[in-house]
């Protein structure tokens, strides 16, 4: 008799074990933000200081995936992010338009530049006009390289190409990543090519490229990014408070302040400038 009332008491202690295992892996998984995100704000290192921040102050657990811009919409659509933190606002805007995405806020800019060999063939140096400077680039068919992935710096090339009357897919000069920012930097840097980059990126990376900025400043190369929550009406199981915190947390005054230094002490100016209840119209100017 007591040896069956101490196996019930094991068989109870199992049990009850794998219940409370259960119970915090469920608890776990509902404190789980899924970002999807640029490449450039996971490779600039911002993210590496913000989301511990996060994390400590919410105890949701951040899962970072680190995309274009385009892809980390897909994701949207799908339903298999909760937030989005990206720069490509056109398409933003029909994400929001057709109802994936809710409150898309703007946290912060930057700007594009256009970065080469320090030998310059194509001589664009000091070209106020980003078209111009492509169209240079183009005339002496210097190599070019693109991330071609849909991302926002990659629609924000097309456009200057755009701008320039020029075609430039299916050139020999011109040759496609499909790479982050980070990786297509070092593939320019390589080859000793030309590339569009926003300017946090570069900074970060500048002192293992041997490249130079070489055209900055026109107002077309502005790069202004969003938080934007998928829409829970859209996709249930997603984790709406979670995402809803996040994109509080980044256009809150701790954050906002945290990013308007970043990168000061280190390149001797910031990578980005906290916007959070700015205007588009107003920024740039």
């Amino acid at each position: 008799m007591k040896r069956m009332i101490g196996i019930r008491i094991i068989l109870w202690t199992i049990v009850s074990l794998f219940i409370l295992i259960g119970s915090s892996t469920a608890l776990a998984q509902t404190k789980t933000v899924i970002l999807s995100t640029t490449t450039s704000t996971q490779d600039s290192g911002l993210l590496d200081v913000l989301i511990p921040i996060f994390e400590k102050n919410t105890g949701y657990f951040v899962k970072t995936i680190a995309v274009g811009s385009g892809q980390a919409m897909a994701m949207g659509q799908k339903g298999e992010a909760d937030v989005l933190l990206v720069h490509s606002p056109a398409a933003e805007k029909k994400f929001v338009a057709e109802g994936y995405g809710i409150n898309r806020r703007i946290i912060m800019h930057n700007d594009f530049i256009i970065v080469g060999p320090p030998t310059d063939s194509a001589k664009i140096k000091g070209i106020k006009s980003a078209s111009e400077a492509f169209k240079k680039i183009a005339s002496v068919q210097a190599l070019f390289l693109s991330r071609s992935d849909k991302s926002g710096t990659h629609t924000k090339e097309m456009d200057i190409w755009k701008s320039a009357g020029i075609k430039p897919d299916g050139e020999k000069w011109y040759q496609q990543t499909g790479l982050g920012m980070g990786q297509t930097l070092s593939v320019t840097a390589e080859k000793k090519g030309y590339t569009l980059a926003d300017r946090g990126t570069y900074l970060a990376l500048k002192k293992n490229l041997g490249l130079d900025i070489l055209v900055e400043g026109d107002a077309i190369l502005l790069n202004i990014y969003h938080v934007i929550e998928v829409n829970p009406a859209k996709w249930p199981k997603v984790s709406a408070d979670g995402g809803k915190a996040f994109a509080d947390f980044m256009v809150s005054k701790e954050t906002q302040e945290i990013i308007k230094t970043f990168g000061v002490d280190k390149f001797g100016s910031p990578l980005f400038f906290p916007d959070a209840g700015k205007k588009e119209e107003e920024l740039g100017k």
